[in-house]
């Protein structure tokens, strides 16, 4: 349960980062950007699996790309529920679902397999490897 409740945390920053930049998306307070990182969590869980199932031909043949255009249509379904939370257009919303995934990575990537934040100590050894 930590670890749900810093993810989601993790993922109300990056949105919050991300109306930063300027890309059509406004978030007008903390609890619009928590709620947004909720309700996109839960679309993400739900949808997101059946829809790179059903596009899966289109993704194959992009290599992939078309998985930004499924995280922008569902952040524009987002935009769509929560007020507060506002994206001005697809192409505002394909970059702002891009600029959301690599903070969100970023940050997640501190967060360990049970829930706490951590990190790796590596140590060079006498014979020059890193252990």
């Amino acid at each position: 349960m930590k670890g749900l409740l810093l993810r989601w945390l993790l993922l109300t920053i990056a949105i919050i980062i991300t109306s930063y930049f300027g890309v059509g998306i406004h978030v007008r307070s903390f609890f619009s950007a928590f709620f947004a990182a909720m309700v996109l969590g839960v679309l993400n869980a739900l949808f997101r699996p059946i829809l790179i199932l059903i596009t899966l031909p289109i993704n194959i043949l992009s290599l992939g790309l078309f998985t930004f255009v499924i995280n922008a249509v569902l952040l524009l379904m987002v935009s769509g529920v929560v007020s507060g939370f506002y994206v001005s257009g697809f192409w505002a919303a394909l970059f702002g679902s891009l600029v959301i995934s690599l903070v969100s990575w970023l940050l997640s990537s501190f967060v360990n397999e049970r829930g706490g934040i951590g990190y790796i100590d590596l140590k060079k050894s006498n014979r020059g490897i890193w252990e």
